[in-house]
């Protein structure tokens, strides 16, 4: 079932609960996250980011994306991850995404309104969601290849000047700078949760957790708790794939491709499924209730 991000998010809103975004880079990821999606029948997004595009070409793997959208038997949402070129917004606006996040958070704050209300005109007359960021991680920034100096606390997103990003831009959903970082964590991050909860407070938005991989339950409970209604994992998704993969391979198996991308593909289905079970806050005995 193909919807939009607003769509999706009211679900999480009204549960109290995320929805996980998981990046696609491949058909078997696409079948890894919509599997686990199924199986737990809760709604997921499916994503394909920008920094990912050199291995699979939005033309290409847009198209097989929207199709399992279609064919879930879940809510799907079709979602352009840290799009930070207008090209690559407008190539998945015709293709048929059903959200895009346009990532202008690396240039001054006129800018990124400037570039990010454009977007949302747009995207809005199409029926298309919008999400934005405003603050940045200090490590990993994965839209730009960018690690940035100095205290993370310089980064955080300001809820003032959220409330007023938000109002000028209307956009659906808004990233915010908290804590955390994109790839992987070599001790826990340190998350301030105030952030979140005095952002929730002054754009009365859906606000998104990027950087999600490596943070503790306990961690995702809390930002939860405080406002995160989307939540964007990858890194440790990927990484069951990759341990998977080179498992089968160690083995001297059957030496065939398809067999080691099966094997990945379980294995990031099964990582997805712990990953949705933690976000939904839900008990293992209610996952298989409708929605």
């Amino acid at each position: 079932m193909l919807v939009n991000l607003k769509e999706i998010l009211q679900i999480a809103q009204k549960e109290k609960n995320a929805v996980g975004m998981f990046n696609a880079t491949g058909f078997d990821s696409l079948q890894a996250v919509v599997a686990a999606a199924e199986e737990l029948n809760r709604p997921v997004i499916l994503a394909h980011a920008e920094v990912h595009n050199q291995y699979n070409d939005i033309d290409m793997v847009g198209p097989a994306m929207l199709a399992l959208a279609r064919k879930a038997s879940v809510p799907v949402c079709v979602h352009l991850d840290h799009g930070t070129s207008l090209e690559m917004v407008y190539r998945a606006l015709r293709i048929g995404f059903t959200s895009v996040m346009i990532d202008a958070s690396a240039l001054p704050y006129e800018q990124n309104l400037a570039v990010t209300r454009s977007v949302t005109e747009i995207a809005h007359a199409v029926n298309v969601s919008v999400e934005a960021e405003l603050g940045r991680l200090v490590t990993g920034e994965a839209c730009s290849g960018e690690g940035l100096s100095g205290k993370a606390e310089d980064y955080y997103t300001d809820p003032a000047e959220a409330a007023r990003f938000s109002e000028q831009t209307k956009i659906d959903a808004l990233a915010v700078a908290f804590g955390t970082a994109h790839g992987f964590y070599a001790a826990q991050p340190k998350l301030d949760f105030s952030v979140v909860e005095k952002c929730a407070a002054s754009t009365g938005l859906p606000l998104v957790m990027h950087g999600g991989s490596g943070v503790s339950e306990e961690g995702f409970h809390r930002a939860i708790e405080s406002g995160i209604r989307k939540i964007n994992y990858y890194s440790y998704m990927s990484k069951a794939g990759y341990l998977a993969a080179k498992n089968a391979i160690e083995k001297k198996g059957s030496g065939y491709l398809h067999d080691v991308e099966y094997a990945a593909m379980l294995a990031m289905k099964e990582d997805v499924k712990t990953a949705i079970k933690t976000f939904s806050q839900i008990k293992k005995s209610c996952l298989n209730t409708s929605m």
